[in-house]
């Protein structure tokens, strides 16, 4: 096992963090940039999007789009990647009912699906929705989970290899050109600004952008075959093209606001939050239905020093729900709770021991980022002492 990663040089972050001045979000975000007064890239674009866009054009490019890929023969034309949770369930919902679509919503399977996620996908599939259930070999996906939490830090990367590729791969075999996804993660929470500006993502950086991260060779040194790949994997870029894929965001076209999102799904899709806080932050909307997501957000903390208290406030405070004051103190309250509700499942599923979860976690610690204090493990420069 691996002892020591240099996070610092494998994600390229500065040495010195520094904090937005507008949300709550540092410059150790991989891919967020911050301009001269100190504003970082995703509260730039959350001003430009409520100052200059004209939402009422950007309908009509929207029914423009659809009037395109509409069959009114009862064929699917339209793919939707949905978990049954507030986001894909916005998306589904208002191209069905507000735009004519016939809509395929695609779910990959959770790892270790929660009652209330699985909950919640039977409810959105009752409210009027036809759906696809990827499940991929147990075994398989359990190893590459487990070895994405060594080699990656992110046990999440086997759900973002088939949360990504397997609507693609549905779209080509059930010949459907469009998939709307709902917002575009980088554009709104600060990454690579490339697509902010455009509705669409560019086909011929599918694969780079998201199977880059460990490409299939290192998958096969540890004993998967390319035949237990295949699911995680994109169609032939020929496939692709041919089908005349589309890859759009909804976000480009309605103004992206998670919370009101949560509100339009429980009206009309049946969603429910749950009854208590997701550990690590203060909502109990989002991130739902897999045991496993406590531990994708946990690791980001430990990485970038943010955690998921950190993702929503900022967010949040973009869309003018909380203050500033408000994020820095529900961080200093949540950000890096340890997710210990679904630990025992975590060190079960991923067949791990307790001694080696920890002395995998405190690889990813970055000397920039993390100091030791009496024994305990302390961030450098939180947010609240900033």
């Amino acid at each position: 096992m691996q002892i020591k990663h240099n996070v610092k040089d494998k994600y390229n972050l500065p040495t010195e963090i520094i904090f937005c001045k507008k949300c709550t979000i540092s410059n150790q975000r991989p891919r967020v940039t911050f301009n001269e007064e100190g504003i970082c890239s995703a509260c730039l674009f959350n001003i430009y999007k409520r100052e200059k866009i004209n939402w009422q054009e950007r309908d009509n490019e929207l029914k423009e789009l659809c009037n395109k890929h509409r069959k009114n023969n009862g064929e699917y034309d339209v793919i939707v990647p949905c978990s049954g949770g507030k986001d894909g369930g916005f998306v589904a919902h208002q191209l069905k009912h507000n735009y004519g679509m016939n809509p395929l919503t695609v779910t990959w399977a959770p790892h270790l699906p929660t009652d209330i996620g699985r909950r919640n996908l039977d409810n959105f599939i009752d409210s009027g929705f036809d759906n696809i259930l990827g499940t991929p070999n147990g075994q398989i996906h359990r190893l590459i989970t487990k070895l994405s939490f060594l080699h990656l830090g992110d046990p999440f990367q086997p759900f973002i290899y088939g949360q990504t590729n397997f609507p693609l791969k549905v779209a080509v075999q059930n010949k459907i050109s469009l998939i709307m996804y709902g917002e575009n993660g980088e554009v709104e929470y600060g990454g690579d600004m490339k697509n902010a500006f455009k509705p669409t993502r560019e086909i011929k950086d599918h694969e780079k952008h998201y199977f880059s991260g460990m490409p299939p060779e290192f998958w096969t040194s540890y004993g998967i075959s390319e035949k237990d790949l295949f699911p995680y994997k994109a169609p032939p870029i020929e496939e692709v093209i041919k089908n005349k894929t589309e890859i759009h965001f909804m976000g480009y076209y309605k103004f992206w606001d998670p919370q009101e999102n949560y509100y339009y799904c429980v009206e009309n899709t049946k969603f429910s939050a749950n009854d208590e806080r997701s550990e690590g932050t203060y909502s109990k909307y989002a991130s739902l239905d897999d045991k496993l997501d406590g531990f994708h957000y946990y690791l980001a903390y430990i990485k970038f020093g943010l955690g998921r208290t950190t993702s929503d406030t900022a967010h949040e405070i973009r869309d003018g729900k909380i203050t500033r004051d408000e994020g820095v103190q529900l961080i200093k309250k949540f950000d890096g709770e340890f997710p210990k509700k679904y630990y025992n499942d975590f060190l079960n599923y991923c067949e791990i021991s307790d001694e080696d979860f920890w002395k995998v976690i405190d690889s990813w610690r970055s000397d920039h980022i993390w100091k030791k204090e009496n024994g305990i493990w302390k961030l450098k420069n939180p947010i609240y002492e900033a």
